[in-house]
């Protein structure tokens, strides 16, 4: 009914438009356009009104009982609200790894439980209250019965004794080796990634980084996989999936390396991981974690490679829908969540944006969003690039939307940037993420 409603409302709106073009077969078209857009015979030439783009937003969807959710606070599968137990402290912007792993546990197991979402020191002030609960600020906390547990370890090892091991638990025969192999890899995926290097150390960090990340692969394999263990995804792979995703998005830009592709099982892991509702939910993408990693490790370095500069400029610039950072198909209305997100949170976004003109910045996002509706090009203001530049810079995944919404998104905020200009917004900052703090996005 939505994919109907959807190209219902598209249809009314070409043909109100008073001023369109005929698309081409050949004419060039954003190449990550939604794939019902794709179809449509006409695109709309105008900057459609907030009221015109309401027709393509879809309903929120079911954030207690439904799939995984970054903006949940509130999980019962189905249980009854009485039954919940356990309260998970975790970061407002899921950039946290130690958070997504029992994120992703409580989410498997299917425990009801209730999200308290905290700042993180390098994008914003620790709230107070959260610091009369955890003097150290340290995330993530979780409250079990009232109990509270510091350290991700710890609090699998709590929510094991609680309510059981996710097929086996964090001392098995079989985990407890894998716990040790990832603590390799993460080490020497940060003697790569977070200390200077010149051409030869940096050489031989790849080596010894690459030798970990093979020995992952045959662990992977050891099971007949897809999984560690596997056919079943278990406390292992909720253990690996945080930092192996920051590596994966990290290497790619700083390093120019591929891990899914020089590691195929670890790609063919990721592929499987895919297809869960649970990992869609805490899913990130390579653009946000690249720039939320430095102020986190104290700093990413670049080997200023060929295939490196090339990587970065992927994925800071585009085609989104060709960066290596997911497999899976893109969902139905997609381009209906994009309007959705950013429509509830407009006021915000043209509050933080840099650009005074906030008339002119509301055009322009609209223009974007016109080209996320129809798939055809939508020229914004004269002299919104930049505006615009800043926005694609700070679009988070998941926090703001899934992976393929934040593409679309992403893509069409630089293709309607180009129409008008090539200056960018304020670069990110990497010794901090106060551009992020959340104060500002607070409803």
């Amino acid at each position: 009914r939505l994919k109907f409603g959807f190209m219902r409302a598209l249809r009314r709106l070409q043909a109100a438009a008073t001023t369109g073009v005929v698309a081409s077969q050949t004419q060039k078209r954003s190449p990550v356009a939604h794939s019902a857009c794709r179809q449509a015979p006409a695109m709309a030439a105008k900057v459609l009104t907030w009221s015109e783009l309401s027709q393509f937003a879809i309903p929120e969807p079911d954030r207690v009982n439904g799939p995984t959710s970054s903006q949940a606070t509130l999980r019962l599968f189905g249980q009854r609200e009485d039954q919940v137990r356990v309260t998970l402290y975790r970061d407002n912007h899921a950039w946290c790894p130690y958070c997504q792993k029992i994120w992703m546990y409580l989410e498997e197991k299917q425990i009801p439980y209730r999200i308290a979402k905290v700042t993180m020191f390098c994008y914003g002030e620790k709230e107070a209250w959260y610091k009369k609960i955890v003097p150290s600020g340290m995330l993530p906390a979780l409250s079990i019965d009232g109990k509270l547990i510091t350290e991700s370890d710890e609090i699998m090892w709590g929510l094991e004794q609680t309510f059981g091991p996710l097929v086996e638990g964090m001392e098995g025969p079989n985990v407890f080796p894998l716990r040790r192999l990832e603590r390799l890899l993460f080490r020497a995926w940060c003697d790569w990634l977070c200390r200077p290097h010149n051409n030869s150390s940096d050489a031989n960090a790849r080596k010894q980084f690459v030798t970990v990340a093979r020995q992952v692969g045959k662990a992977l394999d050891a099971k007949g996989g897809p999984y560690f263990l596997g056919k079943e995804l278990t406390t292992a792979d909720c253990v690996f999936i945080p930092y192996v995703e920051r590596m994966a998005a990290s290497l790619y830009y700083y390093k120019g390396y591929d891990l899914k592709q020089d590691v195929p099982q670890i790609g063919r892991w990721f592929a499987a991981l895919e297809t869960r509702s649970t990992y869609l939910g805490t899913q990130s993408d390579y653009h946000t974690h690249c720039h939320d990693l430095p102020p986190q490790m104290g700093g990413c370095y670049t080997n200023n490679t060929p295939e490196a500069q090339n990587a970065a400029r992927h994925v800071d610039e585009g085609p989104y829908n060709t960066i290596p950072d997911c497999a899976h198909e893109s969902r139905s209305n997609i381009a209906g969540e994009v309007v959705t997100r950013v429509q509830k949170h407009i006021h915000n976004i043209l509050k933080a944006n840099p650009d005074g003109d906030k008339e002119k910045v509301d055009a322009a996002i609209r223009a974007a969003l016109t080209q996320v509706v129809t798939g055809g090009p939508c020229a914004p203001p004269d002299g919104s690039d930049a505006a615009l530049r800043y926005i694609r810079d700070r679009v988070n995944v998941p926090r703001d939307m899934s992976i393929h919404a934040g593409k679309i998104f992403r893509q069409a905020l630089e293709d309607a940037a180009a129409m008008v200009g090539k200056r960018g917004g304020p670069q990110i900052p990497t010794r901090h993420r106060r551009d992020q703090d959340p104060l500002g996005f607070r409803l």
